[in-house]
């Protein structure tokens, strides 16, 4: 294993006490936690949005922390929840007393201590409300989850809660349009490598030179079909009319798009993916309101990506679109 860290215990320390030292006029660390707010937490007047979940898909989750986005991030050890008292901890520093919206991905640990954690704080006359998000059309049930797993569509659901927190929506505001992203989003990811977690030093599942694996998850959890190398044509084929299929996307809607690294894919390779990803839309008579392309919620160092599709309608669009000032996400007017 060659990876650029010390000793694998203190990985996630470490990772954390960088991005404050990179940011310290954006984020701040609670003390004794593994949690990043605002430097500015709470934000007076303004709903607190916040997410959190094992860590090692950066730059998600704290990388979303800032203006218009995420007031909070929890970062659990590799792949693993963060917990319950933390998750509370969080919570509590970002509520301004206008309540706050926990957007959870749906993974049972990070259900479970979320649900937890809001319970505590409702103790202690937080108002808090919860979307979970669980957008990977890839598989109903798998190893983490009951249900549908959480990946890069959680990206779009901190983005439009963030904006409408922003824009002064009240809590229920916030919640209900989280969930109507939920409802509209749709992730299917691929693999041509395992990932390399720090503290086992080995691929966590086996992938000849031949092969790829079809419908992963963001753990290192292997697909749900191991074929066959394939073009980048066909892998954004089988990834994106799987999506579309699945919510029933076709001609006369409009969507916005990503096309996700998964951590150690090169941005010219996720270009080509995207460049066919447009190119079924247009087929279908889908128009593309926006496209993003590069490492939005990662797997270590997997190479591989994902394809989410989003089906847009007014609001969705102008949130999407409004201003965002964060460390790994930056839009003006």
């Amino acid at each position: 294993m060659k990876k650029l860290i010390n000793d694998p215990a203190d990985y996630v320390d470490e990772m954390l006490d960088g991005m404050v030292a990179a940011h310290p006029d954006r984020l701040r660390r609670l003390d004794g936690t593994k949690v990043l707010v605002r430097a500015d937490a709470p934000v007076d007047g303004k709903v607190g949005v916040v997410s959190g979940g094992g860590s090692g898909h950066e730059p998600t989750h704290a990388g979303y922390i800032g203006d218009g986005m995420l007031d909070g991030a929890a970062a659990g050890e590799v792949f693993t929840s963060p917990t319950a008292d933390q998750l509370e901890d969080m919570v509590r520093a970002c509520d301004a007393g206008e309540g706050v919206l926990c957007v959870v991905k749906n993974y049972e640990g990070d259900v479970m201590n979320f649900e937890t954690a809001g319970e505590m704080a409702e103790m202690e006359d937080v108002d808090v409300a919860e979307v979970v998000v669980d957008d990977d059309v890839a598989v109903e049930d798998s190893l983490y989850t009951s249900g549908r797993r959480g990946v890069c569509g959680t990206i779009f659901v901190h983005k439009i809660a963030g904006a409408k927190a922003a824009a002064g929506g009240d809590l229920e505001e916030v919640r209900t349009v989280a969930e109507r992203v939920v409802d509209n989003v749709g992730t299917m990811g691929m693999a041509l490598t395992s990932c390399i977690t720090p503290e086992k030093g080995e691929p966590t599942f086996d992938l000849g030179e031949d092969e790829i694996e079809l419908g992963i998850g963001i753990h290192g959890e292997p697909g749900v079909e191991r074929t066959d190398v394939m073009s980048a044509d066909e892998v954004a084929d089988r990834l994106t009319e799987q999506v579309l299929d699945d919510l029933e996307i076709d001609g006369g809607d409009e969507v916005a798009t990503i096309v996700n690294g998964m951590g150690g894919t090169p941005l010219s390779e996720l270009y080509i993916v995207n460049r066919r990803v447009q190119q079924i839309l247009d087929d279908r008579g889908v128009e593309t309101w926006d496209a993003w392309v590069g490492d939005y919620m990662t797997s270590l160092d997997m190479m591989g990506c994902s394809v989410t599709v989003l089906r847009l309608d007014d609001e969705l669009k102008e949130l999407l679109g409004a201003p965002v000032d964060t460390p790994a996400l930056k839009r003006t007017d």
